[in-house]
């Protein structure tokens, strides 16, 4: 089955159920989220928050010219859309997104898994994501720099879907019905049953000459990924948010995380969707440190 896109402007669903790696997937309000390269294994994962809260952050090791995708599996008996930001840039729309429910979303139906492993251009085809330099990035071709290296989702319920449910079986009873009378038999009816990349390092720069340059995710080769239209009606508020900063493994040690060997400290410029300066604490009068 195809990827659904909602209503609100597409909404795309990802269908077919997917195995996923325990210990890498997170679990906020019971919707999973992973990132995957080309074999399908998950990058290296270091959570700041713990599973199970409403809003998740971790960062993420990233390969430089590594192509990846974005694994979400509903693991709730609820129908969800799913608002995903690469670099700021919803990755359905490619407009500068804030994670809300009028945005452009993928579908996931109840127990569904999807991956999404690009941006999308039309009804059939995405341009792959993968790891290259900021300047070589999506984001970066219009001059949005808001919200480096972060891959954003936010997961929304849909407000109408139970009302739907029960019209779709009240429909089905009385088709049911109506078969029985016209063919004269009175047999309880059966049971029913419910629905449950090639490296890119060629393209990326030298790891040497990038090493002061930030993560960015590029606009890759066209793959065919069919999605089709679906009614969605999402929420106001979203039921969970996640939030994964991807970095070099340089980056990464400067930060005292995965640390090898010693980097000098950068200045980093302020991102919107990862608060990495500041928590709200008190700062320092002017002229004092």
């Amino acid at each position: 089955m195809d990827k659904v896109l909602s209503a609100t402007w597409a909404a795309l669903l990802l269908a077919g159920s997917f195995a996923t790696h325990a210990t890498a997937a997170h679990n906020p309000a019971g919707v999973t989220v992973e990132v995957l390269d080309a074999r399908g294994r998950n990058f290296s994962e270091y959570p700041l928050t713990n599973s199970g809260t409403s809003t998740y952050r971790a960062y993420l090791k990233a390969r430089r010219g590594a192509p990846y995708s974005i694994r979400v599996s509903n693991r709730t008996g609820e129908r969800v859309g799913v608002v995903i930001a690469v670099d700021g840039r919803n990755i359905v729309s490619g407009q500068r997104s804030d994670l809300r429910p009028q945005e452009a979303m993928y579908v996931l139906e109840p127990w569904e898994s999807g991956d999404y492993r690009g941006w999308r251009t039309n009804l059939n085809d995405v341009h792959e994501f993968y790891f290259t330099e900021w300047q070589d990035s999506y984001a970066e071709a219009f001059g949005d720099r808001s919200a480096q290296g972060v891959i954003a989702m936010a997961v929304y319920r849909d407000r109408d879907w139970q009302r739907r449910l029960e019209e779709e079986r009240r429909l089905q009873d009385e088709q049911r019905r109506y078969k029985e009378q016209a063919s004269g038999e009175n047999a309880a009816p059966g049971p029913s049953s419910d629905k449950a990349g090639s490296s890119r390092a060629e393209q990326s720069k030298a790891a040497g000459s990038a090493a002061a340059a930030p993560p960015g995710t590029g606009f890759g080769e066209r793959r065919y990924d069919p999605a089709r239209r679906v009614e969605f009606s999402a929420e106001s508020r979203p039921m969970s948010r996640s939030f994964i900063k991807y970095e070099w493994p340089e980056t990464l040690c400067r930060k005292g995380i995965a640390c090898d060997d010693e980097y000098p400290r950068e200045r980093r410029r302020r991102n919107r969707f990862w608060p990495d300066d500041g928590y709200g604490f008190a700062p320092y009068p002017p002229g004092r440190h």
